[in-house]
């Protein structure tokens, strides 16, 4: 099993981080199956490290009118 240490921002210390999913080389959320989701081994808090690809979509425009505003 891999495991790193990074500073967890719940225990607010250097903490050793393992990854997420119990099979290596499994994650449901990723193609290529690399999984970006690190948990703290003391507090269970979780890390994204890594690049996470975002899939293109269309834009969204926030638009707002005076209709819109509340006083």
């Amino acid at each position: 099993m891999t495991e790193i240490i990074r500073h967890c921002p719940d225990c607010s210390r250097s903490r050793l981080f393992a990854p997420h999913h119990d099979l290596a080389g499994f994650c449901p959320d990723s193609a290529d199956q690399s999984c970006p989701e690190w948990l703290c081994v003391a507090c269970g808090a979780t890390l994204l490290i890594g690049a996470i690809p975002i899939a293109a979509g269309p834009s969204l425009a926030v638009t707002t009118s005076r209709s819109d505003r509340v006083a």
